[in-house]
């Protein structure tokens, strides 16, 4: 495996900027640091679809959301940190999929309404309810999108 050394240049405000290894910096000599010491850090995202059904109960009467009707759910986890240096990746993709799969199984063809915790069933309500079910499995978790439709989403950024 190449590895890459990067270092970065401290400007007057003591804020950290990434120069790459082999440009010459303008900096005065002991004003560059690791990497490492950088706040740098990666963000993965791995989508899961489900399909269900829901309504909204408090919407006021006559709103079309209030009907029962269903959605193709799109839902991206993002999880961010560092690359590990050994294995070059943040954390396998397959461990968000492996968080997601128990609460697929509860939402998919299914309505939302009758899962407890969804009685009230809204985008947001939905992205937190699987931010809380998932966090303790990935604690890099930064982000839950659900995308309702392919032009209406909500991400959750956490407490």
């Amino acid at each position: 495996m190449v590895g890459f050394r990067h270092f970065c240049a401290v400007d007057k405000a003591d804020r950290l900027t990434p120069v790459p290894c082999g440009v010459i910096s303008a900096e005065p000599k002991g004003r560059e640091r690791e990497r490492d010491e950088c706040e740098m850090s990666t963000t993965i995202i791995r989508e899961m679809r489900f399909e269900a059904a829901h309504f909204l109960p408090k919407t006021p009467e006559g709103h079309k959301c209030r009907r029962l009707h269903g959605h193709s759910y799109v839902i991206e986890i993002h999880v961010t940190g560092e690359v590990d240096p050994e294995t070059g990746w943040v954390c396998d993709f397959d461990e968000l999929r492996q968080a997601f799969l128990p609460l697929r199984v509860q939402l998919d063809h299914h309505t939302l309404n009758e899962v407890g915790g969804l009685e009230n069933p809204t985008s947001e309500v939905l992205a937190g309810w699987l931010w809380e079910r998932m966090i303790l499995l990935l604690p890099g978790l930064t982000a839950v999108v659900v995308h309702e439709t392919c032009t209406s989403r909500c991400v959750y950024t956490g407490p």
